[in-house]
């Protein structure tokens, strides 16, 4: 199951997030999202979690967690959506 993790502190890792979610069963991927030119983590990421209970269980129980100074924003992760080729739109006066 994919899981959206939000409000992450721009100095986190991906070990950190990892270790935090093991502690509710097996991580197979980590994944923070970063900017495409900084480099700089954009605050949000995705852990899956192969077991569905598990996975239910940590979101329960991570969302609110405080790191850092922030709560967690964590949820089941929504499938992505492909953008249109109007994804920018023109505006008409």
């Amino acid at each position: 199951m994919n899981i959206y993790v939000g409000n992450l502190p721009k100095t986190t890792t991906e070990e950190a997030v990892r270790a935090i979610f093991s502690e509710y069963g097996e991580v197979t991927e980590v994944k923070l999202i970063k900017e495409k030119y900084s480099n700089e983590l954009r605050g949000f990421g995705f852990v899956e979690m192969p077991t569905r209970s598990e996975a239910l269980n940590a979101i329960q129980k991570v969302n609110g967690f405080e790191v850092e100074g922030r709560s967690l924003v964590v949820n089941e992760a929504k499938p992505r959506q492909e953008r249109s080729d109007n994804y920018r739109r023109s505006r008409s006066w």
